[in-house]
């Protein structure tokens, strides 16, 4: 596309762009950027250039990402903020999704968006005081929240939203034109799938209006970051998706990578390939595990989650550890695949295989799970992208969106395998795109085993990887080289950078800042249940009660990646 002269500082790689814009343009831009096919809104984010160690004209900076119609080129467009006047426009009325998204950045930074519907803090505790992002807040200082929100008020809102109640003009409000209960869903009760609360209003069995709050398990991954080195972060990341918990350590360390100009040897790539897709496949297994549960289906749980077990076991024997691997490093990886992993892997696989194969003969033509799943939770093609659905969501509405196909990375163009899509966009679709693609992430897997090459799984690089024990322990250089990395960390080049691959999720992607220290400046994540989940209170509404347990099963929450 033509830039136009509302944007400066243009530049761009392969496959981002990056501009600068006016505060006053800032709108015009997202107009124009909108108009030119950049349909959906992945992240909006803040930077604080406050300590930043080069100029900026202005302390704030506000950066929005947006990706193209066709997913194969992304955007970034900055504009700065000067410290008196932290206040834009809303983008909801462009693109939904950036409720959740401009709430969170308020939250953290203490940005207003003018027009916004529900200016109200997301990750922290409504009695949290300050933005914990900004650098003049001291990473030590915590803040007990001693009393839970109120959330009647954000119900009132999607209320009067909805025409169900009114303004009574003294400052108060009608009472409501049905006969409504008032419920909470979570966020204590297996059926929640996290530390999730959706207050929803009740007529009957049927949902009129619900609100959700999230926070419960937030932790500062992002706030850690920047006192962290990079290698010390991978384990953090862990904690992320904690069902698929390596598909975050690649995701971290191709990011930096990227930044570093470092490409991983052949071998290195085809072992995170690897671990990737086996990932994937246990992220499913769960998802379509549990979802199954709360339909009633036991047995089927059962089938999924057993030879689920026997992949940990797996991992256990690589990695050392069962659920959070912590295996990748910057530049590769801890060691490298033991002698006779292959054979264990085809066990593994085919125990997946019959598991899914007799999940599957239980309920393809089962009349209960066909009726409690086929045309419930309808989420239309148009309305995922309005929402921001990436990954198996977005693919369920027939939107044809893989990272793998759209935008190959790690050889992926090498391998053959399909993008199941579905066609309703139901919660039916959701749970059969996610059985398809376990097929076809075995199929990777096995590609990877038969393809395996030989050589080195890390870069040769002694700025970047540790050196052999053996050196360590007879060399000076070796330990002088050990030290300095262990306690300054890998140097990044100063930059930002946005990096992202297709998890099991969906999108999951790094902005990092680095001021050329061993430390990042400031990580964000863009974590695809953050919005998964933002869109699920409208999903439920007008749906039964029961139904709402599996739809948010269907989406696969995880609340570690949403709530950071």
């Amino acid at each position: 596309m033509n830039m136009p002269d509302c944007f400066t500082d243009i530049r761009s790689d392969t496959l981002l762009t990056h501009a600068t814009i006016a505060r006053e343009n800032l709108l015009l831009g997202i107009e124009i950027l909108k108009s030119s096919g950049y349909t959906l809104l992945l992240d909006i984010t803040a930077i604080d250039y406050t300590l930043y160690p080069s100029f900026h004209p202005e302390p704030f900076a506000l950066v929005y990402l947006l990706r193209s119609g066709d997913f194969t080129q992304a955007f970034s467009l900055k504009c700065y903020l000067p410290r008196d006047a932290l206040t834009v426009e809303t983008l909801t009325p462009h693109y939904p999704c950036a409720d959740w998204l401009e709430r969170e950045v308020y939250d953290q930074y203490g940005i207003l968006f003018e027009g916004h519907p529900n200016p109200e803090r997301i990750l922290n505790h409504h009695q949290f005081i300050g933005h914990p992002l900004r650098k003049e807040y001291p990473i030590t200082q915590a803040q007990p929240c001693s009393e839970a929100v109120d959330l009647m008020p954000q119900m009132r809102q999607r209320l009067l939203e909805k025409k169900i109640i009114f303004p009574d003009g003294e400052g108060g409000y009608t009472e409501p034109n049905k006969d409504l209960m008032f419920l909470n869903l979570g966020p204590s009760h297996p059926a929640s799938h996290g530390t999730i609360r959706t207050f929803v209003a009740l007529e009957g069995e049927s949902i009129i209006a619900a609100v959700s709050e999230i926070g419960y398990l937030h932790r500062g991954f992002e706030k850690s970051c920047e006192n962290h080195t990079y290698n010390q972060i991978i384990p953090y990341t862990d904690r992320l998706n904690y069902c698929s918990s390596l598909i975050n350590n690649v995701a971290f360390a191709k990011a930096i990578e990227e930044m570093l100009g470092v490409t991983l040897p052949e071998r290195g790539i085809y072992i995170r390939v690897l671990l990737i897709e086996l990932s994937r496949i246990l992220d499913h297994l769960i998802c379509l595990a549990a979802n199954l549960v709360d339909m009633g289906a036991l047995t089927n749980f059962w089938y999924l989650f057993n030879p689920r077990e026997d992949a940990y076991t797996f991992l256990s024997k690589l990695t050392g550890a069962r659920l959070t691997n912590s295996y990748m490093r910057v530049g590769g990886m801890a060691n490298d695949l033991y002698r006779g992993y292959e054979s264990d892997l085809e066990f593994i696989l085919r125990k997946i295989e019959k598991g899914v194969g007799d999940t599957l003969k239980l309920i393809e033509h089962n009349r209960i799970f066909l009726d409690r799943t086929q045309n419930v939770g309808i989420v239309t093609a148009q309305q995922a992208l309005f929402y921001g659905f990436s990954g198996p969501n977005l693919r369920a509405s027939g939107v044809q969106y893989d990272q793998r196909k759209n935008t190959p990375y790690y050889y992926y163009d090498r391998f053959e395998f399909d993008s199941p899509i579905g066609s309703v966009g139901d919660i039916y679709d959701r749970m059969t795109v996610r059985f398809a693609e376990i097929d076809q992430s075995i199929r990777i897997v096995r590609q990877c085993v038969a393809q395996m090459p030989g050589g080195a799984i890390n870069v040769s690089n002694p700025a970047i990887i540790l050196p052999q024990k053996q050196a360590v322990y007879t060399t000076i250089e070796g330990a002088m080289n050990q030290f300095k990395l262990i306690f300054e960390g890998v140097k990044v080049p100063r930059g930002e950078h946005y990096s992202s691959l297709e998890a099991s999720n969906g999108e999951l992607g790094f902005y990092v800042v680095s001021d050329g220290s061993g430390t990042p400046y400031k990580v964000k994540v863009k974590a695809p249940s953050f919005l998964h989940m933002a869109a699920y209170p409208s999903m439920i509404e007008n749906e039964q009660l029961a139904d709402a347990i599996i739809n948010l099963g269907s989406l696969n929450i995880i609340a570690g990646e949403m709530d950071r």
